[in-house]
């Protein structure tokens, strides 16, 4: 059995709201394991590791850091102790090199007064060398891909000589192949003696890096176990109390295919850069198109450009045939387009408005809800009661803020409003990103059901998992362009996928224009 690092004792966590976010947690982290926290949005987990990081305090309980007691009043006082955390959203400086990232706040001085530039180089190229990090530190961070700023995040809680380090979903927008040498790394962390706490919503890594899982459902623990005494399936029942199906197969139905959404040489410039270079393609109906690709790589602003959030530079774009190419969001919406954005909080809901007002905040000029010079107060309760219910929505009623919903239901109440608009073609944007595996998987099923009643999806996902398992049709974005199409995504890996998502493979233009259906 390692040495225990870090010991959490019956932690309880309860807001001034009456909110219960932790009861009497206890969990022990052994030096040099990597130990994983699984469980739904809102389960708790991200409160427990604010309160790790003293962020937050527990109302109760104790923790303890290398035998010791302590109650840590800021993040600062964590971190100068040896506890690091690595965000899912990045914290860093883009006009800023990795090394002056990585340095600052705790920069190396000189003559006791001026900074020490040249030694902050050496110390950050030591830095990385000794954890086997390949990324040149003179290198400004806004210039760098995803994975490299992640390795800049984690270098930054080295260089304060974290020994223990937590991970919140640091997969999400990895390849395949970045994963995989993350995996490595963070091995090799642990030969040294670190801790990482792992957070993941991904079970499959889960099971992939783990020496030991703690499930967390409803504030409580399920229980520690060894990572070889868990199967996924039983840490699935653990987290949401039921069995899921492996497999979306089943659902799916053949209808007859038109075209409801069509791309035709969609281009856009930003500062003289193609963000989105010529792209063309269609979704049909009774299909679901997965794109995927790394971020970053212009699927942002081709999803704005469909939605009406942005202006082509050249091309177009139709619904059921017709040229919405110069019209603004609400025609492409009449048009019959919805759109489930990536940022729930910022594009998806109003924050500080009711559940029940943001179920109808597309559509609350229709005659359903809207009176000659009222709304229509009643039909907009029960039409609220109606979604909360068909989509498991977990709230108090209908006129609670929706963001004091997890961030699962807060997308099952984005998801809900854009279902209730009855469209023809659906924009899902990153659908399940940073969302618990039952509602992650409720969402699946709505957009397969919605692909079986003849609608078009069009499906955003850096999470491959996701869209090769829903996907009919796959194509792949990498520098603004599509660089891969697949008619049969069974017949492609996710390690092939991988490569076209990397820019190392790309289809010749032959194969790359069946994406369009005439």
């Amino acid at each position: 059995m390692s040495e225990i690092i870090l010991k959490l004792e019956n932690i309880t966590k309860v807001y001034s709201n009456g909110v219960v976010a932790n009861k009497d947690i206890n969990i022990e982290f052994g030096k040099g394991e990597i130990h994983s926290v699984v469980g739904e949005n809102g389960a708790g987990k991200s409160t427990l590791m604010k309160i790790i990081f003293a962020n937050e305090k527990q109302t109760t309980g104790n923790i303890y850091y290398n035998g010791e007691k302590i109650n840590y009043h800021s993040s600062l006082e964590a971190i100068k102790n040896g506890i690091g955390m690595v965000y899912q959203h990045f914290m860093l400086i883009p006009s800023f090199t990795v090394a002056q990232n990585i340095i600052l706040g705790a920069e190396p001085i000189k003559g006791g007064l001026f900074l020490d530039k040249k030694q902050g180089v050496e110390i950050t190229q030591e830095l990385a060398k000794k954890y086997n990090f390949d990324i040149d530190v003179n290198a400004k961070v806004q210039d760098l891909t995803v994975s490299a700023k992640q390795k800049v995040e984690i270098l930054k809680t080295l260089y304060r000589d974290a020994k223990v380090i937590i991970l919140d979903e640091p997969t999400a927008v990895l390849t395949p192949q970045e994963t995989e040498a993350l995996f490595e790394q963070l091995l090799y962390f642990k030969e040294l003696g670190h801790t990482i706490i792992f957070i993941s919503h991904k079970l499959n890594e889960v099971k992939q890096i783990s020496d030991k899982i703690t499930v967390i459902s409803n504030g409580e623990t399920k229980g520690t176990f060894d990572c070889d005494d868990v199967s996924i399936d039983q840490l699935t029942e653990l987290i949401i109390g039921r069995k899921l199906e492996n497999t979306f197969d089943v659902h799916k139905e053949e209808v007859e295919k038109k075209p409801l959404l069509t791309v035709k040489d969609l281009s856009f410039k930003e500062s003289g850069v193609y963000k989105v270079d010529n792209i063309s393609f269609t979704v049909d109906s009774g299909e679901i198109l997965g794109i995927a690709g790394v971020q970053g790589n212009g699927q942002e602003e081709l999803v704005k450009m469909i939605t009406g959030l942005l202006p082509q530079d050249s091309g177009i774009v139709e619904i059921n045939g017709k040229d919405v190419s110069n019209f603004g969001i609400k025609t492409r919406r009449d048009s019959g387009l919805s759109y489930v954005p990536e940022d729930r909080m910022v594009d998806g809901v109003a924050a500080a408005a009711s559940v029940s007002e943001n179920l109808i905040s597309t559509y609350y000029s229709s005659d359903e809800i809207s009176g000659k010079f009222f709304m229509k107060d009643k039909n907009i309760i029960n039409l609220s009661k109606d979604l909360i219910k068909r989509f498991y929505i977990r709230t108090r009623d209908e006129n609670s803020r929706v963001d004091s919903l997890s961030g699962g239901n807060i997308q099952k109440v984005v998801v809900a409003r854009e279902w209730k608009t009855s469209p023809l073609i659906m924009v899902a944007e990153q659908p399940t990103r940073g969302i618990d595996v039952g509602s992650a998987r409720y969402i699946h099923e709505e957009l397969i059901q919605m692909r079986n009643d003849g609608k078009g999806i069009l499906l955003i996902s850096a999470d491959l998992n996701e869209v090769m398992s829903l996907s009919d049709r796959l194509l792949v974005m990498y520098d603004g362009k599509i660089v891969g199409h697949f008619d049969d995504v069974s017949k492609i890996t996710e390690n092939e996928l991988g490569l076209y998502m990397l820019g190392t493979k790309k289809q010749s233009e032959d194969e790359l224009r069946r994406a369009v259906h005439e």
